[in-house]
């Protein structure tokens, strides 16, 4: 089961990928997670990146499409299956995933779209806090730690990112409803898409795109 997860910042990616995760027993993919390692390991590809991200500039998307596909084809990971999150980002992306997945003889299974109001991103994004040591997210509103500031996972402390307050959050959300919203007539093409309203409790999400996903994944 290989599945893509898109949404604009603040729609529960993350916190659903996880539920998932556990449901299915395939492997959650974060785009933030194969940079991070990237630059921790020193591979030839993640200094390259890493050079472009110092300057300021986007990772141009045949490196971060390489990127990805190393990842996902290791024998574990292709075994089971991944869950995407936070790529593709564009159609040019997308494209490009594709065509390198069908080379493997692989594809996308289904894409899952979450769907937020704008107003409820905006106080969901400036409520997002995440630890220090493995990046799990969690919201003052929503998803609260059990001590205020910490990690139950880790025990590591929880901080806000710099492009969860103020204009950024704007920023970021305009982009994503300019350019990345563009993969719903993307997947829908392809009769890989599964629209679902993110704007409820996350076990309410959970339990409902779970049910969805097993009669999808069935036919």
């Amino acid at each position: 089961m290989n599945i893509v997860l898109f949404g604009a910042q603040g729609s529960g990616k993350g916190t659903q990928a996880e539920k998932l995760v556990a449901t299915f027993h395939c492997h959650h993919i974060s785009s933030g997670d194969i940079f991070r390692d990237a630059f921790e390991d020193g591979s030839e590809l993640g200094r390259v990146a890493h050079s472009y991200i110092e300057r300021g500039e986007l990772v141009p998307d045949d490196i971060t499409v390489e990127m990805m596909l190393q990842r996902i084809t290791q024998p574990h990971i292709a075994r089971a299956g991944f869950i995407l999150d936070g790529f593709p980002r564009t159609i040019a992306q997308a494209k490009a995933l594709d065509e390198g997945l069908a080379k493997l003889g692989r594809e996308i299974d289904c894409s899952v779209y979450f769907d937020v109001p704008r107003a409820e991103l905006i106080k969901r994004l400036s409520g997002r806090y995440i630890c220090k040591a493995h990046q799990h997210v969690y919201n003052v509103r929503t998803k609260p730690p059990k001590v205020a500031g910490i990690c139950d996972m880790d025990g590591s402390e929880l901080y806000q990112r710099t492009d969860d307050q103020g204009p950024a959050i704007e920023k970021r959300l305009d982009i994503f409803f300019s350019e990345t919203i563009q993969l719903l007539d993307y997947y829908r093409a392809q009769n890989k898409l599964l629209h679902v309203d993110g704007n409820r409790d996350i076990d309410e999400v959970s339990a409902d795109l779970i049910e969805r996903l097993k009669k999808y994944l069935s036919r």
